[in-house]
């Protein structure tokens, strides 16, 4: 398990998506696997672009929020804080409607920096994108 408690659960975590994007996305914590999270985000008038698609940018806050918990989770956080470096996206195919799900795993779990690898697919477990998170540790002030 690469968790920093091994005890952790998902309701301790439900309050990080709370009053930020997370939150008006609709981003919901679905799994918490012993080194992998998993979450949700509905396609819909809040995540679509003009042409009525998923929107690229609502793909890499989904990978995001999955990336910097997943790292911050690593971490003791009363010592450290975990912020994005670099994020890139491929976005592989488009989604209309429903439920996308992205699953983070890391790569790499560093003193100084972390690299998080995100998918995200759609309900017919179709790869919609795929994400690399970098991300610095930093101490806590």
């Amino acid at each position: 398990m690469i968790w920093f408690r091994k005890d952790l659960t998902l309701s301790d975590i439900h309050h990080l998506r709370s009053n930020n994007m997370a939150e008006y996305l609709g981003i919901e914590f679905t799994e918490l696997g012993p080194d992998f999270l998993k979450a949700t985000m509905p396609v819909d008038h809040r995540t679509n672009q003009p042409y009525g698609i998923l929107h690229g940018g609502a793909s890499c806050v989904l990978a995001e929020t999955l990336g910097s918990i997943g790292a911050a989770l690593v971490m003791d956080d009363t010592q450290f804080i975990c912020v994005g470096l670099e994020i890139n996206a491929n976005h592989i195919r488009s989604v209309r409607e429903g439920l996308v799900t992205g699953t983070a795993t890391p790569i790499h779990l560093g003193r100084s920096t972390q690299v998080w690898d995100i998918k995200i697919h759609d309900q017919q477990e179709k790869l919609v994108c795929i994400s690399r998170l970098t991300v610095a540790v930093l101490p806590k002030k």
